[in-house]
């Protein structure tokens, strides 16, 4: 099941679990559309794979299977 992370690790945007805005790579490192589209160019920077939306889990469904909480930052920036 996806971890549904809550920020991005470029720029620690929120990103809540509804959030149109996140992006996910296949090892599930989440950043935000705007950061994928513009500084990494839609590469991965930790892996050098491409992005898709991240889906949206059901609000039905958060509470028995909850969003992380453990943000993920790249205070140096990140590069692709």
């Amino acid at each position: 099941m996806l971890e549904l992370r809550p920020n991005c690790e470029c720029c620690d945007r929120d990103l809540p679990a509804d959030s149109p805005d996140a992006r996910i790579c296949t090892f599930e490192c989440t950043f935000c559309a705007d950061c994928v589209g513009g500084v990494l160019k839609g590469v991965c920077p930790n892996c050098g794979g491409d992005f898709a939306p991240r889906p949206i889990r059901p609000a039905r469904l958060l509470s028995k299977y909850p969003a992380s909480t453990e943000r993920v930052f790249k205070p140096e920036g990140c590069r692709s």
